[in-house]
Order: structure tokens, then C-alpha cells, then sequence
């Protein structure tokens, strides 16, 4: 069983005038049925898993809460950022929350603005994450590309690890196109998803020997939070102290515990209107069936 943990804390300033600051792009219907915070959850459907933990920002708090609603959960836990620090400080509130009450739950940390439209090739990547979180391992998930793209960061493999996956050899920047069709070519390079699984024990760990003072400022935010119905509000004054980083600077390019499970699940983090047209169901004229119309 795992804890999901889902981001939903971004602008969305990428998508205007649709994605706006006040109702970013996980809060709108852009691809397919629902949401794509909707849609996040729906994909854990039928997963041995508690009820996703949440976090996003304090303004979004009541269309994030009806959102799970309108999906079938209940009073589920949002942790309400009063300023945005990226996501090693975010997963690093939740990981704390997760453990408050003495257990050590798997997490899979996942974005609520993705998509991923085979299902049954997600579920089975998870099941090799949870056996290598299991193992201690801090597993991100790889995308294998198929296009030679500039625009994301890349993961390289390293020995593998039983049939689940591989160590992690190093992280790449966003490349040249040069360099991203010597990656494509060499296939031994995945995309860098953004989605993790590890126990939250493992993750504070790395926190506390590679971003102590990110870990100290979360620590003291969470140690006395708010909370409101189900929304959990750590300590402004705490928080706005702690530095930004995100969790692949902060914590995966720096620790010996990395692995990455290959995923080949029709992933798009939708970041441009280009990947949402890519990402529509068209027909054979390339024109968008009525069904999947945005207006």
C-alpha cells in the first residue's frame, strides 16, 4: 500500500488564457474526460493505496477540495503552501504529515497536471517502484522518449537492479537538439517525469544529509500547523524562511539511493498547446473528434 501525494500547486502560466493564475491548468478540463487533477486521481483506481494527500496553494484550497469531491473523495488531507518554495520543500511537508502519527508510508508523489494515458502500463511501472521503495531506493519514473526533445531534462541508467529497474548513472540538463538525438539514439536516456515513489523515512533522510536547512524550515512549519476541516496550513513565517530548490537538484542528483523504472505510458505533462493537440484523439485528417473539443 502506498500514500499518494499529488502536487497541485503550480500558476499554469504556460496554458493562457485558459490556465490563469487563480485557475491554473490542473483545475481545467483540457484533455479528455474530467479535470486533470480529476484525472490524476482517477488513475489510481483499483491500486491497494490510502487516500491521496494533497498540496497545493491556500487560494486554490476550495477548488482543489471540490475537485477530489466531484472525483469520490471525501475530507482527503490538502496541505496549504502560504508561498511556493518548489517541490523538495512541498514533498518534504507532506512527508512529514505522512509520518506524524508514527507510520512510514510509501509515497508516490505524482503532479495533478500530467497525463498518462496507459493505465494499465503506469500500474504495472508502480508495482517495480514499490518493490525498489521497498529496498529504501528513492525510484523516479523515466519516460521513454520518443522524440528527440529539447525541452525536458533526461535520466541516464546505470546497472539494473533485478527486473524492476536501474540505478541511476546521472541527471541531464534540458539539451541541444545535437545531444538529444545522440540520447535517443544511445537508449539509455529517459525523459525526467517529475513522478517519484519512496518511504517518507528514506526521503527526510536524504533531506537531512544533502538540504538540511530545507528540511529545518519544513520541520519547524509542520511542527505546529493549523488545521481547519481538512486543511492543514504550516507556519508562514517558517516556511517563507526555508529555501527553493526542487527535488532533483536538492536531493535525487545528489543521493546514492537513486533508481528509475522505465515508463512507456502515453505521458505528457502538457506544458504547451502544441502537447495538447499532440495529445488529442484525431482523426485520420488530423482534425480533433467532436468529443474532445475545448471551447
Amino acid at each position: 500500500m502506498f500514500l499518494p501525494v499529488i502536487m497541485a500547486g503550480g500558476s499554469g502560466t504556460r496554458l493562457w488564457p485558459v490556465s490563469r493564475e487563480h485557475y491554473p491548468k490542473q483545475f481545467c478540463s483540457l484533455v479528455g474526460d474530467g479535470t486533470m487533477l480529476q484525472q490524476t486521481v482517477g488513475r489510481l483506481s483499483g491500486l491497494d493505496r490510502q487516500e491521496p494527500l494533497l498540496i497545493c496553494n491556500e487560494e486554490h484550497r476550495f477548488l482543489a477540495a471540490e475537485q477530489l469531491r466531484l472525483a469520490g473523495i471525501e475530507n482527503s488531507p490538502l496541505i496549504l503552501e502560504p508561498v511556493g518554495r518548489n517541490t523538495a520543500p512541498a514533498i518534504a511537508l507532506a512527508a512529514i504529515e505522512a509520518t506524524r502519527d508514527g507510520s512510514d508510508p510509501l509515497l508516490l508523489v505524482m503532479p495533478a497536471d500530467h497525463l498518462i494515458q496507459d493505465i494499465a502500463a503506469f500500474h504495472a511501472g508502480l508495482a517495480k517502484a514499490e518493490a525498489l521503495a521497498g529496498e529504501g531506493r528513492l525510484v523516479t519514473f523515466g519516460i521513454v522518449p520518443k522524440t528527440p526533445e529539447t525541452g525536458f531534462g533526461y535520466i541516464r541508467r546505470g546497472a539494473p537492479l533485478g527486473s524492476e529497474g536501474f540505478s541511476v548513472a546521472g541527471f541531464e540538463e534540458k539539451p541541444d537538439l545535437a545531444t538529444a538525438k545522440a540520447y535517443l539514439a544511445a537508449g539509455d536516456c529517459y525523459w525526467n517525469s517529475g513522478m517519484f515513489m519512496f518511504r517518507a523515512s528514506a526521503y527526510l533522510d536524504e533531506m537531512r544529509k544533502h538540504a538540511p536547512a530545507i528540511l529545518q524550515a519544513c520541520e519547524q512549519a509542520m511542527a505546529h500547523p493549523q488545521t481547519d476541516s481538512q486543511f492543514i496550513r504550516p507556519d508562514r513565517a517558517a516556511f517563507e524562511a526555508c529555501p527553493s530548490d526542487s527535488i532533483d537538484y536538492a536531493v535525487m542528483e545528489k543521493t546514492e539511493r537513486a533508481a528509475v523504472v522505465p515508463l512507456d505510458a502515453g505521458w505528457n505533462d502538457i506544458g504547451s498547446w502544441s502537447a495538447i493537440w499532440d495529445a488529442m484523439d484525431k482523426d485520420a485528417a488530423e482534425l480533433v473528434k467532436a468529443s474532445e473539443e475545448r471551447h
